[in-house]
């Protein structure tokens, strides 16, 4: 049996990762500390979701490791060597706000828990495929240069501009205002585009615009769909950050994030970079979102506009997907924006409501 490690097994995306790893036949080591408790409060925490792993998956092992230990990673990564075919660091400090509060726990687990997983990959399994979850911050602000029209509900690109249809990898992540941690995250981005070249190993980048899914723990200052669908269900005010409330994200779903992974390991390649997101098929403004998840929870959300936006945040991202299209024909994006809310909304409205009671 194959065996996998999955950084952050306990959040979003890892713990998507886990039930398709394990259901498809593979063993499965998480590593997973709760930091996002620490991050976002415990609303926040991912001890549920890792417990409910464990009790139900017999092939998964969850490791109660923090990914800057270097001693605990190579421990985790010795005990199973060339077994490990391999790697999907999820694992992150994930918020704009909160790195500028500590960057050195952000760099420390963005950057320096990153060069860990990587090292230990080249020590223990070098053909292991490694998949790094990166984002689109790595870009910092330089989307906000776009020539952007203001319509009445969002902000877009004029139709005949060359990344209407979604931003590429050309963009340059240089001269721009990234935020701490888009800073953290683009040095982990070049760890592993290096160690691919470098040391040849199969990497890849995949720059994720926003994630998100009904197990999403959505948090004030992170997982803005999730977030929002909790306060329009249980009344807690909502503050928009900026443009009006026209900034427009496309949004992933953890499904189709994952079957990206898979694509990719049943066909690697070194030092592989790919935007990722929902492109034209899955996006919306924050006006949009809000109105959406008024119209689904069958309730209105009491909300305010503050003028300041976050430092580097976006006033437009779409990704691209052609060129993950191009080389991973087979991959299908299976869920847009309507789909995506009301799976947030029926996976946690009674929980939701049972608790602002």
């Amino acid at each position: 049996m194959p065996v996998a490690i999955v950084s952050g097994s306990g959040g979003l995306v890892g713990s998507e990762s886990v039930r398709r790893l394990v259901e498809s036949g593979w063993e499965v080591v998480g590593l997973e500390n709760d930091l996002r408790a620490e991050f976002f409060g415990p609303d926040a925490s991912t001890a549920a979701v890792s417990n409910e792993l464990a009790e139900s998956y017999g092939e998964f092992r969850w490791l109660k490791t923090d990914i800057r230990d270097t001693a605990a990673v190579e421990r985790a990564f010795s005990s199973e060597g060339a077994r490990i075919e391999l790697v999907v660091h999820t694992a992150a400090q994930p918020s704009h706000d909160w790195a500028a509060r500590d960057p050195q726990t952000d760099f420390g687990v963005n950057a320096n828990g990153t060069l860990n997983l990587l090292e230990a990959t080249r020590r223990f399994s070098p053909e292991a495929t490694f998949v790094f979850c990166s984002t689109n911050k790595v870009y910092g602000d330089t989307p906000n240069g776009l020539p952007l029209e203001e319509l009445e509900s969002r902000l877009e690109l004029p139709a005949d501009h060359r990344w209407f249809d979604g931003i590429d990898t050309t963009m340059s992540i240089d001269r721009s205002t990234h935020s701490l941690f888009g800073a953290s995250k683009a040095a982990a981005d070049l760890l592993v585009q290096e160690y691919g070249r470098y040391f040849e190993m199969p990497t890849v980048c995949f720059r994720a615009g926003c994630l998100t899914g009904p197990q999403h723990a959505g948090a004030q200052l992170h997982g803005f769909l999730a977030y929002l669908m909790k306060c329009v269900v249980t009344g807690t005010p909502y503050t928009v950050f900026g443009y009006g409330g026209k900034q427009v994200r496309d949004n992933l779903h953890s499904a189709d994030l994952v079957a990206c992974f898979e694509a990719f390991h049943r066909s690697p390649r070194p030092a592989a970079v790919y935007n990722i997101g929902g492109g034209r098929e899955s996006n919306c403004s924050m006006l949009e979102a809000i109105d959406a998840c008024e119209r689904i929870a069958g309730r209105e959300l009491g909300w305010e506009l503050s003028e300041e936006n976050r430092i580097g945040d976006h006033r437009w991202w779409i990704s691209d997907l052609d060129e993950f299209r191009s080389d991973y024909p087979d991959w299908r994006l299976r869920h847009g924006i309507e789909d995506i809310l009301r799976q947030i909304h029926e996976h946690n409205v009674e929980r939701w409501t049972a608790a602002a009671a």
